[in-house]
């Protein structure tokens, strides 16, 4: 006990500690060296085994061929053994045992051998008797000496296994000793420390652990006695606490969840009633009130319109679709307007009277704004007195933020649509101007002519102008045809050469002419909208050739890359820039030049008269369309309209 009291644990356990660690080195030490001894003897006795098979290697090679070369290189051999042994190598490990009959082995089989080795190392080849007495008598002395060092080795591993069971001995001690410890210092506190543990748990905060000793869990138990009073004071007003505090929590879980339940069905509400509707009922369930109405303000930002209600009185409804901004007290449109609880039987004489009949007695005013402007807002009506708390108040603001996003959403979305339906008008007007309402006044004139020479009875003239009407028919027959074409093309969002190789395609069961297809290089797709552009191009080039190039074939060749490069090439007419029907072709272009250039892109066109036209349009590394335009999207009965007419 006076141990206890005068030592610490830690110098207890380390004090025990270090006695078996200095123990346990010592041994492992002992039991080392002996496994050293014993692995250099096994060396050694395996290298003597070397030099029984050297000595008789050296006298069937000095006896059968007497090469002197081989012969010396035995002999030197048998020499570097000897001197391997003497000198020993600590790094394989090998040595002899330091013992005198082993010594006293070794010097008789170096004697021998220096006796003998001259009987090998002559001109002519040793007697046979002789080599064989002197084989005989070295290989008997390397046996002497393989004996004495395996006996060596014997009594060392007796060593090895007695040093083994002293260890094994020591460790059991060691872990008896330290388990005896363990318990005496560690164990038996700590099973004093978890009984009053416990105790404290089952709720008898009067329980004490005895102190009796100075060390680390003396230090422990003061501590623990000290807190168990603690406890025991602080005990009685702990469960108001946490009750205060989990209700808080509570709250906070269910106002996020309702924050997250709103954010989602704003984001999935398809239209601006559904969203209205479905927020008003929402909120009224997330704060318990008794009515909702959402009021949004007009254009002139002079009333506020009932975009929504949930619970409110019908009656009042009716009164209250379209209110004057400020003649309620609800209604406000100030920039500064914040979350505000109005008591409505302090305002009976008011216009809020409507309400205080209906049995309200705190109406909530919510702005609804976006970006620092106020949009609408959102009005609870309670049948009590309400008090908002600063958490509440941030919930209901975030809710309204969410509204107002929500709202923008839906009307940007329309925007968008009402914006994508003008641009494909707008498409659709330029694809029927540039090519065949031209031809249809190119067809104006022919009728004028063809009734002139009617009534002036020229035969000639009309036949001409019943030609010029043919073949002007059968052309706008053909830009309809390739009109319904591009408007049925449409591109791939993740490579563009299917609706290439499609329109090419068309092309050739159009004309009859041979098509060739190339694509080389590797390179990003093109986002939906550059890809439409392209695509007009290409088939704007391949009308040019339909119609102006008289060529055999054409080939249509696709470089990917970093900045795409699409060529169109015919074998056809060409044209010099003063060609009298330049000006038709340079319709052609202009339309590809506008496309182009909604996208950022070059087009070039390379002609000479024989020779053909190259058409190349070069896209910019990144190309963005200046507007979304998803292509010509006609529905089917108008296509099956316009084609039936065809």
């Amino acid at each position: 006990m006076a141990l206890q009291k005068r030592y610490s644990l830690s110098t207890k356990l380390v004090s025990i500690g270090s006695v078996l660690l200095c123990v346990a080195l010592v041994s492992i030490g002992l039991t080392l060296w002996v496994t050293w001894q014993l692995e250099g003897g096994a060396a050694a006795v395996n290298e003597a085994g070397r030099m029984r098979m050297q000595i008789w290697r050296l006298n069937s090679t000095a006896q059968s061929t007497h090469s002197e070369q081989a012969v010396a290189d035995l002999v030197l051999e048998f020499d570097h053994s000897l001197a391997l042994l003497k000198a020993g190598d600590p790094g394989r490990p090998l040595f002899m045992p330091l013992d005198e009959e082993v010594t006293a082995r070794f010097e008789q089989v170096q004697a021998l051998w220096l006796a003998h080795r001259g009987i090998w190392q002559g001109r002519a080849p040793p007697e046979v008797k002789q080599s064989l007495a002197a084989t005989s008598e070295t290989v008997a002395a390397v046996d002497g000496l393989v004996t004495s060092i395996e006996q060596q080795l014997s009594r060392r591993t007796a060593i090895l296994n007695l040093s083994q069971f002293v260890m094994m001995a020591l460790a059991i001690a060691g872990a008896v000793i330290m388990l005896y410890t363990g318990y005496l210092y560690v164990i038996n506190p700590l099973g004093q420390l978890q009984q009053a543990l416990r105790s404290i748990q089952s709720g008898n905060f009067t329980a004490r652990v005895e102190v009796d000793t100075d060390d680390e869990f003396g230090q422990v138990a003061r501590g623990f006695n000290g807190m168990a009073s603690e406890l025991q004071t602080l005990y009685a007003g702990l469960e108001a606490q946490v009750q205060v505090k989990t209700q808080h929590i509570e709250a906070q879980r269910a106002r996020l969840e309702s924050l997250y339940e709103i954010s989602a069905f704003s984001a999935s509400a398809a239209s601006i009633e559904e969203l209205s509707r479905g927020f008003a009922q929402r909120v009224r369930a997330v704060v318990h009130a008794d009515a909702v109405a959402v009021r949004w303000s007009d254009d002139a930002n002079q009333r506020y319109l009932m975009l929504a209600s949930d619970c409110f009185p019908q009656e009042m409804l009716e009164a209250e679709r379209s209110l004057l901004a400020g003649a309620c007290a609800c209604g406000s449109l100030l920039p500064d307007a914040r979350t505000r609880v109005i008591p409505i039987l302090e305002h009976a004489a008011s216009p809020m009277r409507a309400c205080a009949r209906a049995g309200y007695e705190s109406l909530v005013s919510v702005p609804v704004r976006l970006q620092q402007r106020v949009l609408g807002e959102i009005d609870l009506f309670f049948r009590s007195s309400v008090q908002l708390s600063s958490e509440e108040k941030d919930l209901l603001d975030a809710l309204a933020s969410h509204l107002a996003s929500g709202l923008e959403s839906l009307r940007a979305a329309a925007l968008e649509r009402e914006a994508a339906v003008g641009e494909e008008r707008a498409l659709l007007a330029r694809e029927l101007h540039d090519s065949i309402a031209q031809s249809l006044a190119f067809l104006k004139i022919q009728v004028q002519l063809l009734r002139h020479a009617s009534q002036k009875a020229q035969p000639e003239n009309v036949q001409t102008a019943l030609d010029e009407l043919d073949a002007g028919l059968r052309e706008s027959i053909n830009d309809v045809r390739e009109l319904l074409v591009h408007f049925r093309t449409r591109t791939n969002t993740v490579d563009i050469e299917a609706a290439l190789q499609e329109t090419l395609q068309k092309f050739k069961h159009q004309t009859g002419l041979l098509t060739h297809f190339q694509v080389s290089g590797q390179g990003l797709p093109l986002p939906a909208d550059v890809q439409v552009q392209v695509l007009h191009v290409v088939q704007e080039a391949l009308s040019n050739v339909r119609k102006h190039a008289q060529a055999t074939q054409v080939v249509l060749e696709v470089a990917k890359g970093e900045g795409w490069r699409f060529t169109v090439r015919d074998d056809g007419r060409g044209f010099q820039s003063d060609m009298p029907d330049r000006q038709s072709t340079h319709v052609g272009l202009k339309i590809m030049q506008e496309r182009a250039a909604r996208i950022g892109a070059v087009v070039q066109l390379q002609s000479e008269l024989g020779q053909g036209t190259t058409m190349v349009l070069t896209l910019p590394a990144h190309p963005v369309s200046g507007a979304s335009v998803g292509g010509m999207h006609l529905d089917a009965q108008a296509l099956a309209a316009l084609e039936r007419r065809v």
